[in-house]
Order: structure tokens, then sequence, then C-alpha cells
């Protein structure tokens, strides 16, 4: 619970860099393997996540091999393997029910993209709020 209130006073930009760090850190963790950038994106209730770097360097070296087939159904495999861990972390990060994940990965470029679809626009914290002198929990300065 304590999470969920320290994510509430986000900004849409501060959470789109927490769940960038969070799917570098799930990748690392279930892949072996850290991207050298996640970007997100909020668009309403749609998420686009873009990961640089995404290749293993198990695919990396099936790709070196010329096992081009084999590789993509590795990435395939690994796509399917962690897009339950990937929506949980969705969930929990923008405290909203994913409806459906959409992705892909280009091996030639390593990159990987998904498009999560929320069940609702997530709650963030009007960064305004703070431009007009006032704090996070809307109160005002001493």
């Amino acid at each position: 619970m304590a999470m969920d209130r320290l994510l509430s006073k986000l900004t849409r930009g501060q959470l789109e860099q927490v769940l960038s760090q969070r799917i570098q850190a799930l990748y690392l963790t279930q892949l072996g393997h850290r991207p050298s950038k996640v970007s997100c994106e909020v668009f309403d209730d749609n998420l686009a996540i873009v990961i640089e770097d995404s290749i293993t360097p198990s695919e990396q070296i099936l790709l070196n091999n010329g096992q081009m087939q084999l590789a993509q159904q590795v990435r395939s495999d690994l796509d399917k393997a962690i897009q339950p861990q990937l929506k949980e972390l969705i969930e929990e990060v923008m405290n909203v029910p994913v409806i459906d994940l959409l992705s892909d990965a280009t091996l030639e470029t390593g990159r990987a993209g998904t498009i999560a679809v929320l069940a609702a626009v997530p709650q963030v914290r009007n960064p305004s709020s703070i431009s007009k002198g006032r704090s996070p929990d809307n109160v005002q300065p001493r």
C-alpha cells in the first residue's frame, strides 16, 4: 500500500521514468541482460514502451552464426515468457489494470516495442501544482 501512495504522488514523467527503470531491472533479473535504454510514454489509456538493445547474448550468438530463424523463435519465446511479469509490473506501477499487451522485436536493430492497453487513464500528479507554489499535497508552503 505504501508503494501505491508513493506512486500516486508522481507526475506522468516521473511515473514513466520509474516504469522504465523497473523494466530494465526486470530484463536483467529474468533474462540476464540489461537493455541500454527503456523509454515509456503514456498516451491517455495506452502505454508505449521502446526497449533499445533488447537482444540477449544468446540471441546475438545465434544471429552471428546465421541462425536467424532460431534467434527469432528464441525472441518470440522470451517475449511470451516475460509478458505476464511485464503486465504485472505495469499494473503495479501504473495502478491500472492492463487489458492487452502487444509486442514485437526487430533482431536487426535490437529494438523491442510493447503497447499496453490500459483499463483507465493512470492517475498522476499535475506538475503545474508545483510551479504555482503548491506542494505535491496541494498545501501552501509556510
